[in-house]
């Protein structure tokens, strides 16, 4: 880490380098589970594909910039594991993908409004089942958006902390 920090690069440069790649290995997976579930498990898109790689876009800057946060918040790598896993298996349980969130306690069906999941779930359903578009989505877009924007910053600001 010390080489890295005498690079003459700046930190949004540092930031960068580092979600680049991982976002276009979920790309990469995106593509894969939209060709398998196409044309090995016949599921229809009744959508716009154009509007799944914006959407992937916003949910990948979400769940990047929490990555980065937790690396900037964790001193070890197993520390920043632990508090992956702490974050990401929530999230799942609570996105309504295994369990419908309507069906959840109030107060947890409130927290469900902080996951990001949540939000690309209703927009897969959306493009891929109901063939809707953005001027239906739009919410879900400009939250992953929204909370895309705070986690990337939080990680910016915090490791910019880091640095001094």
């Amino acid at each position: 880490m010390e080489q890295i920090m005498v690079t003459p690069i700046t930190p949004t440069e540092f930031i960068l380098g580092k979600t680049v790649p991982f976002a276009l290995i979920g790309f990469a997976d995106v593509i894969l589970v939209t060709v398998v579930g196409v044309f090995w498990f016949d599921v229809p898109i009744r959508g716009n594909l154009l509007l799944l790689f914006l959407a992937t876009a916003l949910y990948l800057m979400t769940t990047l910039g929490v990555g980065l946060l937790i690396s900037t918040v964790s001193q070890t790598q197993q520390q920043a594991m632990m508090s992956t896993f702490f974050f990401y298996f929530p999230a799942v349980l609570l996105s309504g993908f295994m369990f419908p969130i309507a069906n959840m306690p109030e107060v947890i069906q409130w927290l469900t409004y902080l996951n990001p999941l949540r939000y690309f779930l209703v927009i897969l359903r959306g493009i891929f089942l109901k063939g809707v578009g953005p001027d239906i989505l739009w919410p879900q877009m400009v939250a992953l958006a929204v909370m895309g924007r705070i986690a990337l910053w939080l990680a910016a600001r915090r490791f910019k902390k880091t640095l001094a």
